[in-house]
């Protein structure tokens, strides 16, 4: 992408603060309602998102009509743009006056005394729902969290919603300066927070995600290892009506569960993830299915080969692995025919270049 210039920078910082000064003059409702709106133009227009969407959905509830997919892919989008609106409406709405007639907890308790007690610990979440919701809230309540997050293209508009995120505790990381930051976090004891469901690229931990091997990020389990912390799993599902929230923990993950395995770092994310797909099954519909998540295959996938031993092993080691998810693991759906085009494409560009 070409380096835009200051001036650039600016007119786009002004139009933003534009958009949301005219925002945050509506009532929360009347916003969710706009989000919808906005949502289902780009579901309408946007084909190549669209398409992936769907075929995410597909392939994890294979067991779906065409007509849930459609549904579930539309309402994700329209989910998005509601995050959007509430990300700016969030400190009008939230305080510590009013958070309970806004947030519901759900099994909150275990996490809590996780919270409470000394040493490190990590929180994971997914882009799921208001997924900022979970980190502010927890603020609030005095649990202050450090969170690794990539800065904007637009340093004016990062540092802006920087101060609307951290305005109520919530400290930011960024992704340039992570591994200085977040070992000092865990070493004073702190609470280090990732959203946790990104494509960690061809050198990731391949792990079971809805029924398919997923390249997942090593350094979640490495820190875990390395510091031996607990990791929280939680979420910030979307209730109906204005403003409503439902905050909860899926899972968690302590040392002396992880300590014994055979791999310890391959059983730690692979049960993480395990969390984080449950917490998606009880709200497909605000799950962020444009996200390329099963993007790079492993190895033995590209060659058309059967599952390694050693992979194998590992997986059976899995106290949840099962027949089923075993033969759905041994048997990938076809590649995304959107990721298809792109890559002949590029192939093409490259040939012609």
């Amino acid at each position: 992408m070409a380096k835009r210039g200051p001036l650039y920078e600016k007119f786009e910082y002004v139009a933003a603060r534009l958009l949301s000064a005219a925002a945050t003059s509506f009532p929360p409702g009347a916003n969710q309602r706009m989000a919808v709106r906005i949502g289902d133009l780009f579901d309408r227009f946007d084909h190549k998102h669209r398409m992936r969407a769907r075929y995410h959905i597909r392939i994890c509830f294979p067991e779906w009509t065409e007509q849930q997919v459609a549904d579930c892919a539309r309402e994700s989008t329209r989910s998005l743009m509601q995050l959007a609106f509430e990300v700016l409406q969030t400190p009008q709405v939230l305080n510590a006056d009013s958070w309970r007639d806004h947030i519901e907890t759900r099994e909150l308790g275990p996490a809590i005394d996780v919270l409470n007690a000394d040493g490190p610990r990590i929180l994971l979440g997914a882009h799921l729902g208001n997924w900022e919701v979970l980190g502010y809230f927890l603020a609030m309540l005095g649990y202050h969290t450090s969170t690794i997050a990539r800065p904007l293209d637009n340093r004016l508009i990062n540092d802006w919603l920087l101060g609307i995120r951290e305005r109520h505790g919530m400290r930011i990381v960024t992704k340039f300066d992570a591994t200085q930051r977040m070992t000092s976090v865990l070493e004073n004891g702190g609470l280090l927070a990732f959203t946790a469901d990104q494509n960690a690229g061809s050198k990731g931990v391949f792990v079971p995600f809805f029924g398919r091997l997923a390249s997942t990020y090593k350094s979640i389990g490495l820190l875990a290892m390395n510091y031996r912390t607990p990791i929280i799993i939680g979420y910030g599902h979307r209730l109906p009506g204005n403003f409503r929230f439902e905050v909860g923990t899926s899972d968690i993950i302590h040392p002396e569960e992880w300590e014994s395995r055979e791999d310890p770092l391959y059983y730690i994310t692979a049960r993480y993830c395990r969390a984080i797909e449950r917490m998606v099954r009880l709200r497909p519909d605000q799950f962020l299915w444009t996200h390329r998540r099963w993007k790079h295959r492993p190895r033995h996938e590209q060659l058309g080969k059967p599952i390694p031993g050693g992979l194998r092993r590992k997986l059976e080691d899995l106290p949840w692995m099962d027949d089923a998810l075993m033969a759905r693991l041994e048997n990938p759906p076809p590649v995304d025919k959107v990721e298809k085009k792109k890559k002949k494409r590029r192939v093409t560009k490259q040939l012609e270049t």
